[in-house]
């Protein structure tokens, strides 16, 4: 069987490992390795060898996690697989103007994204709409990586999807049938919009302009999670889900791609995900912080819109309360889900649950390492407990709750302070809302830390969501800090009521691609035009810092909008009240 066939077939389990294999290596089991950083790879080993049911004793940072889209509703209440082309949409650049992009695309500065390269790892990219066009009809997409074609030619290094270049791509535009050429689309829409707002070209006599119309773009196509991680996750049908090792190397793709354009690189990530410990450690973590520290490297992700989602518990344990109650509200025809409780050292904890019958079960953080599965007599809910005491990369205790056909009702999980230390806090995530198959929350919800996935890690730029019309954080919006108190968002950008090609969204996925082409344009001018040529994510995020709007009523930083607003031009205010010229 080729490398191929192993990655995509669900009979074979993905393994995010922390070593490189030799080339040659003699393989002693059924396996392919693809190598992503020096110290650091993806195995698919048959799972005759990796059981799907022994997964939980592989170390945590092992198991691939699954990405959901950070959703984007359209006005009215629809939102993802609902989105179409919209041929009446009142187009306008007010969100561009409002976050200081419009002005710095027009004289003194001009700055357009010219020679810079946004790279998209989402939905896919409608790449015949004239929005990702140039004035001669010609596109401005310089590849797409469609993971989920298996007809063509995959990128070098790669072993499966199928590479479409700029040539290609032209060459279906010049097409009676495109699709016979480029056969990738985006049916979802979501990349589409996110793409055509950070670097959508000019069009409707410029009544729209993504915010770097001049930029190149890279197009990575996700392919959907194997079968076997949708079941372990429980993630209903029919909602997308990516999984971890496709999006390492989509990253890692990107990465190399522009090395062959000399180029600055903004990558936008519109995915999220509550698991993980929420201070940015694990895999994919590490790899977006160690890119994001290189020069001419930018990543931009939304901060989530799980604010008001109810799906975040925080308690405390003291002494005189040395136990805390948890009220979680299981909603009607609930499949299943994952639940996460993490708390830090030196304190650990062991948990009661009692069920919305009255039946009661206790787990108390056993040294083994085998998950422990319990049933009830009266009802048909199964729950699993695994439990690591140090997880890898995080150092914190990690209780995973999984639950299979949870009764409808309101759950109490009591969690007590175990062993002869006494105190501490901790921390419980459900699914984000999507993960969710019905009305499934806490009573007694914290709003704070909210932000998914990977919106924590300190080398991107993590982008919250407010409302233009009077400026007000959108209800919806991921809130920080992170678990260790280090600060995010960093700023909020527009993403209520935001006109695209394809309608009127909300989001903050849109945020984050208005704040990627406003990144693009900081590229160009620090890079191209060599002004700071060591620039990264962490300089570009002072920048913008640097530059936010800020209200006189309000302290910074805080939990909602980070350092404030989204405001390209004010960066280049606050560099001219320093003696800068341009």
């Amino acid at each position: 069987m080729t490398c191929k066939e192993r990655i995509l077939s669900n009979d074979y389990v993905d393994v995010i490992v922390n070593f490189v294999l030799p080339p040659e290596y003699e393989r002693p089991v059924d396996y392919c390795y693809h190598a992503i950083t020096e110290d650091m790879g993806i195995m698919y080993i048959n799972r005759d060898i990796v059981p799907q049911a022994r997964m939980t004793q592989a170390t945590y940072s092992f198991i691939p996690k699954c990405y959901g889209l950070v959703d984007i509703e359209r006005a009215g209440g629809r939102r993802d697989s609902d989105i179409r082309m919209s041929q009446t949409a009142s187009l306008n650049t007010l969100s561009m103007s409002e976050s200081g992009i419009l002005s710095v695309q027009g004289p003194p500065l001009n700055l357009t994204g010219k020679r810079v390269t946004i790279g998209f790892i989402d939905t896919g990219i409608r790449y015949q709409e004239p929005v990702f066009r140039d004035y001669a009809g010609r596109s401005r997409i310089r590849a797409i990586w469609d993971q989920t074609i298996q007809t063509g030619t995959p990128p070098e290094g790669f072993e499966y999807g199928s590479e479409y270049t700029n040539d290609r791509i032209n060459e279906a535009l010049q097409s009676d049938n495109p699709t016979d050429i480029v056969p990738s689309t985006d049916a979802n829409g979501h990349g589409s919009i996110m793409a055509s707002l950070a670097a959508g070209s000019v069009i409707e006599n410029g009544l729209f302009t993504g915010a770097a119309p001049d930029c190149d773009i890279v197009v990575v196509k996700l392919k959907e999670a194997k079968q076997y991680i949708r079941e372990y996750y429980k993630i209903p049908p029919g909602v997308p889900c990516y999984c971890e090792p496709d999006i390492l190397q989509a990253i890692q793709y990107l990465q190399k791609f522009v090395r062959t354009l000399y180029s600055p690189l903004v990558i936008c990530l519109g995915v999220g995900t509550s698991t993980g410990d929420h201070t940015g450690a694990g895999t994919l973590g590490t790899y977006m912080d160690f890119l994001g520290r290189k020069n001419s490297r930018v990543f931009v992700v939304a901060g989530g819109n799980e604010g008001n989602a109810a799906h975040h518990f925080h308690g405390d344990i003291t002494n005189s309360q040395p136990y805390q109650d948890v009220q979680l509200r299981v909603g009607e025809n609930e499949a299943g889900f994952i639940m996460d409780l993490w708390g830090d050292a030196p304190y650990y904890y062991s948990v009661t649950i009692r069920s919305p019958g009255g039946e009661t079960i206790s787990w108390n953080n056993p040294r083994s390492s085998i998950p422990q599965e319990f049933t009830f007599v009266f009802e048909k809910t199964r729950i699993i407990i695994d439990f690591l005491l140090v997880e890898q990369t995080s150092g914190a205790e990690l209780i995973r709750f999984a639950f299979t056909d949870p009764t409808a009702g309101i759950w109490s999980i009591r969690v007590n302070s175990a062993g002869n230390t006494i105190g501490g806090s901790f921390d419980i995530w459900l699914p984000i809302t999507q993960f969710l198959s019905s009305d499934t929350y806490f009573l007694e919800p914290n709003p704070q830390t909210t932000i998914t996935e990977p919106g924590y890690v300190h080398g991107v730029v993590t982008v919250a969501n407010y409302q233009m019309t009077n400026k007000s954080i959108a209800v919806s919006s991921g809130r920080g800090y992170a678990r260790d108190n280090y600060i995010v968002p960093d700023v909020a950008a527009p993403g209520v009521n935001v006109s695209t090609p394809f309608g009127v969204h909300s989001g903050s996925s849109l945020s984050a691609a208005i704040t990627a082409g406003g990144c693009a344009q900081l590229l160009e001018w620090a890079v191209v035009e060599e002004n700071d040529i060591l620039v990264n994510s962490v300089n570009i995020k002072n920048y913008l810092v640097r530059g936010a709007g800020r209200e006189n009523f309000l302290e910074y930083p805080n939990r909602e909008w980070g350092f404030g607003r989204l405001d390209i031009a004010g960066v280049f205010e606050f560099m001219a009240g320093l003696g800068a010229t341009f």
